[in-house]
């Protein structure tokens, strides 16, 4: 049996996120090593006026995921595998040992700005709940038709998806698809149309920056969740983790990967329970938690027990 690390992409963030870390020198020194690379105190990224930029957003996400991670190692509970969703790519090739933490930082700076810059307003993303992907897909060539730009982004779940584009064109979607059956259709808290072409460019300018960055084979699984598959080499994972802002995320399918490779305790990073309640389906016959609702002795408990289990 395996234990599993997610980290959570943007739209997951929470006003003090940084703030509520763990009092470990783990997380003091993750927020250290930030603040020195970025020249500036990263805690004052994590108030409420500073998450309105996607920047702040993506920076705390990348930082709140290594110093957890990295706190729950230090007690002598190490993952068998890794995966993120979006931005939650990067601290999970960090904890991977494929990224150095300082260069992640950097290239999620350079990462926030560029979308930032590309889409400073009328766009952003919408999770659809209660439709497959074929009857949304339907719906989406219909608003394209009239509307558009809008795109599939992340399938995340069987009937949970989300989609990016522009505000009026996802407006119209959101109203389609109530119509033809939609439960649910809520704007998320996201200001740029993130895993569609739209982020084309951006993406290869961040490829570029990335040929200066070393990234090294990963020491633990990592898989990528625009691909659904385990990557085992830097060049790899460097291209997949600069391409993914522009790639759908296939989330329900990496979860399913990561159950076939053996993963039985899926623990999520902070701040949120999002990816937990989504793993829940896959992961039915095992465990999926979350460090924002399980105190670390409860979480080094179930690690134990999964080790515990492969030495039966």
């Amino acid at each position: 049996m395996s234990v599993l690390f997610t980290f959570p992409g943007q739209g997951a963030q929470r006003v003090g996120m940084l703030h509520a870390l763990p009092a470990h020198r783990e997380a003091a020194h993750a927020l250290e090593e930030a603040s020195d690379t970025l020249g500036y105190d990263v805690q004052s990224l994590d108030d409420a006026p500073s998450l309105r930029s996607t920047v702040a957003v993506q920076l705390c996400l990348l930082i709140a995921g290594v110093a957890q991670a990295r706190v729950i190692q230090a007690h002598g509970h190490e993952p068998d595998m890794v995966a993120g969703l979006s931005v939650g790519a990067y601290p999970a090739a960090v904890i991977a040992g494929a990224l150095a933490y300082s260069d992640a930082v950097r290239l999620v700076a350079l990462r926030g700005q560029s979308m930032e810059r590309a889409y400073p307003r009328g766009y952003g993303m919408t999770a659809i709940t209660g439709m497959t992907q074929r009857s949304l897909e339907r719906l989406i060539a219909q608003v394209n038709g009239d509307a558009g730009p809008v795109f599939l982004a992340n399938i995340n779940a069987d009937t949970q998806m989300v989609v990016a584009g522009s505000d009026a064109a996802m407006h119209r979607l959101a109203t389609l698809a109530s119509e033809h059956g939609a439960q649910r259709c809520e704007r998320l808290d996201v200001a740029v149309p993130s895993h569609c072409a739209l982020l084309d460019a951006p993406a290869a300018a961040l490829a570029d920056a990335f040929r200066q960055i070393d990234v090294r084979a990963p020491r633990i699984g990592y898989l990528s969740s625009s691909v659904a598959r385990p990557l085992f080499d830097g060049p790899r994972i460097a291209a997949d983790l600069a391409g993914n802002m522009a790639r759908q995320v296939r989330w329900h399918d990496t979860m399913r990967l990561a159950w076939e490779r053996g993963a039985r305790l899926a623990i999520e990073m902070p701040p949120s329970t999002v990816l937990t309640r989504l793993a829940s389906a896959i992961f039915a016959e095992g465990v999926a938690v979350s460090c924002s609702e399980v105190s670390l002795p409860d979480l080094g408990a179930l690690v134990e027990r999964e080790k515990t289990r492969d030495e039966r």
